[in-house]
C-alpha cells in the first residue's frame, strides 16, 4: 500500500530534488489560527507537514517548541482536537502528507486502536513517537503499520551500526536523522558531518533520509538538502510564530504570514539545492 509520503518521495525523485519538511505544534497559538496556518503551509512550498501533538512532558524539545507546546495547551488542545484539525486541512487538501509526531503518552491514554483509527480516517499519513524504542514495537508501530500508516523512526549521531538495524526493521516513509545531539534548536547542523551520516544510514536501507534539528535559515536548509532526502525546519516556524503574537500572547493579523514568509524563503533555499549540486 502506497501512503502519501511514499508518493511523494517518488515524485521529487523524479524532479531530482528534496524534500522540504516543516514542524508547528498543533493549537499554538490557538486551534483556529493553528489550522489557518497549516492551511498556509503547502502553498508557502512544504512538501510534508509534521504536527506536534502537545503534551505535559516534552523531553526532546528545546524552549522554543516546550512554549509552543504549553501555549496550546493552554489554548485547550487536546488529541482529539489535533485529528479535528487533520480533518479541516484535508477537507481543502488531499495530497499533502501530515505526520503526526510527540510523545505516546496521550496516544496510550486516547486508546491506541481507537487512535490509530481516528487518525487514518482524520488523514494522517504517519507517526513520530520520539519516546518508544524498537523493542516496544508491539505497543505501536506495528499495528500503525497494519493500520496503513507510516512508522518513521529517529536516528542519531549516537546511533551506531550495530544499533542501526534495529531501529530501522519497521521504520517505513523515511528515516528522520537527527543532526545533533541534544534538543531541539540548540545547534546549528554541519552539512559535511551530515553528509557522512546520511551515506551511513543509506548502506542499511533504501528509505529517503530527512535530517532535522539545527536549520535555521535558507543557507543552512540548501546544504542539508544538498546531501539528504529532505531538510527538516521546525524551531525557526515556531519562533517566527512566537514573534507574531501580541503582549498577550495572542494570534495578530501578521501571525499566518510571519510562519508562510520564513517557509517560502526556506523551501527557496531547499529547491536550490539538488540543482546546484548538478
Amino acid at each position: 500500500m502506497t501512503t502519501r509520503i511514499d508518493a511523494l518521495f517518488a515524485e521529487l525523485a523524479k524532479e531530482g530534488r528534496s524534500a522540504f519538511v516543516t514542524f508547528l505544534m498543533a493549537g499554538d497559538p490557538d486551534p483556529a489560527t493553528s489550522l489557518d496556518i497549516l492551511k498556509a503551509l503547502p502553498k508557502a512550498g512544504a512538501d510534508i507537514i509534521e504536527i506536534g501533538m502537545p503534551f505535559t512532558d516534552p523531553m526532546a524539545d528545546g524552549p522554543s517548541i516546550q512554549a509552543a507546546g504549553l501555549r496550546a495547551l493552554k489554548s485547550g488542545m487536546t488529541l482529539r482536537k489535533t485529528l479535528e484539525m487533520v480533518r479541516g486541512f484535508r477537507e481543502e487538501d488531499n495530497t499533502t502528507p501530515l505526520v503526526l509526531m510527540g510523545y505516546y503518552n496521550p496516544i496510550y491514554i486516547y486508546g491506541v486502536d481507537k487512535f490509530l483509527a481516528d487518525a487514518k480516517t482524520a488523514g494522517v499519513d504517519g507517526l513520530i513517537i520520539v519516546d518508544l524504542p524498537p523493542e516496544e514495537d508491539d505497543e505501536l508501530c506495528i499495528p500503525a503499520l497494519k493500520a496503513g500508516l507510516n512508522f518513521i523512526r529517529l536516528a542519531t549521531p549516537t546511533t551506531d551500526d550495530k544499533r542501526l538495524p534495529a531501529v530501522l526493521a519497521n521504520t517505513s516513509g523515511f528515516v528522520y536523522y537527527v543532526s545533533i545531539t541534544g534538543i531541539t534548536g540548540a545547534a546549528a547542523a554541519d552539512s559535511k558531518v551530515v553528509g557522512d551520516a546520511v551515506a551511513r544510514i543509506k548502506r542499511h536501507t533504501k528509505l529517503p533520509v530527512c535530517v532535522g534539528f539545527g536549520i535555521r535559515t535558507p543557507q543552512a536548509a540548501r546544504a542539508i538538502a544538498e546531501k539528504a532526502d529532505g531538510a527538516v525546519v521546525g524551531t525557526a516556524l515556531v519562533d517566527a510564530l512566537r514573534d507574531s503574537l501580541d503582549t498577550q500572547g495572542q494570534a495578530t493579523a501578521k501571525t499566518v504570514a510571519a510562519v508562510a514568509d520564513v517557509v517560502a524563503s526556506l523551501a527557496q533555499g531547499v529547491r536550490g539545492a539538488k540543482q546546484a549540486a548538478e
